[in-house]
């Protein structure tokens, strides 16, 4: 699968690759859902790769392994094997660490190289950092690590100094428009849009968005944004196009379109406006706070946020 965007990561990830000593552990730190992890799949396998040798091209790599949450159950277990969405546990455990290091005791299995990737790493037990450590300090020869952060500021400063940092950026439009299109080619050009405007550079946000068919309400809400509601007739549409009874994930999803369609109005307006679409920016930020945990009707809280784009006109 062709890889979209951070070219200036794969730049110095290859140069990196090319030289004589490359350094056995990277952390790789950006917003949650730019591809980071993507990124670190793709990287390893071909840090692992040796000419001549065949490699699988598909599914897993003898010689790449990756530590993340496990399902929280075994009935989340089955879930994941028989490839439905599944509920994981909130940590990676230290057994899951110690697990990898009787690993690193044996040879890698189709070349001299063998790639770790914990992802994401921000989210281990302080056993597990303590532990992991340790592999850190006295890599075994051949054995790199990929630690990929949301939130580096949760690691040890003792694991961030042993990691060469990458970072990531938050992708343009047009790359997340290419991914949607590659990996949700069902979508429109009127959703993906939605999605991409929701999304704000994060290629994870706009898959998720994608399926949740918020066009129509993105077309609304940039209407209420640009024009006002005097009538309150955008209002009530609102409230018909979200539905009586959506699920939370539709919910929350429409919450923070509406957040990212006045983050997108607010570059281009006149600094008197401006105020006004922070102003507003800041009320739906604390209704969505509030919105996912309290029983509020739905059509009165589209009348809401109906009301606060219309404020930022």
């Amino acid at each position: 699968m062709s890889f979209v965007g951070h070219a200036e990561a794969w730049r110095e990830w290859r140069a990196a690759m090319a030289s004589e000593r490359m350094h056995h552990a990277w952390l790789l730190v950006g917003p949650r859902g730019v591809g980071k992890g993507s990124f670190a799949r793709a990287a390893a396998r071909e840090l692992v790769a040796e000419s001549g040798v065949p490699q699988p091209e598909e599914g897993s790599h003898p010689d790449v392994h990756l530590l993340a949450p496990l399902p929280d159950s075994e009935e989340e277990t089955k879930k994941r094997d028989e490839g439905k969405p599944y509920r994981t546990k909130r940590n990676i455990s230290i057994d899951q660490i110690r697990g990898m290091q009787h690993r690193l005791v044996t040879r890698p299995t189709l070349g001299a190289r063998r790639a770790i990737i914990i992802d994401p790493a921000d989210d281990m037990e302080k056993g597990a950092v303590n532990a992991l450590l340790k592999s850190l300090e006295e890599p075994p020869v051949g054995t790199f690590f990929l630690l990929v952060a949301h939130r580096p500021g949760r690691l040890l400063a003792t694991v961030r100094s042993r990691c060469r940092l990458l970072r990531f950026a938050p992708l343009g439009p047009g790359e997340i428009d290419a991914i949607l299109a590659r990996d949700a080619p069902e979508a429109d050009a009127a959703a993906r849009a939605a999605a991409v405007a929701a999304a704000e550079g994060s290629p994870g946000s706009a898959l998720a968005f994608v399926g949740r068919d918020l066009a129509k309400l993105h077309g609304l809400m940039e209407r209420i944004v640009e024009q006002g509601d005097e009538g309150l007739a955008l209002r009530a549409a609102l409230a018909d196009e979200l539905g009586a009874r959506p699920d939370r994930e539709r919910l929350v999803a429409a919450l923070e379109l509406a957040r990212a369609t006045l983050a997108q109005a607010l570059p281009d307006a006149p600094r008197e406006r401006q105020l006004r679409i922070i102003e507003a920016h800041a009320a739906i930020i604390g209704l969505a706070a509030q919105a996912p945990t309290f029983n509020f009707d739905t059509g009165l809280l589209m009348m809401e946020v109906g009301g606060i784009l219309a404020s930022a006109r």
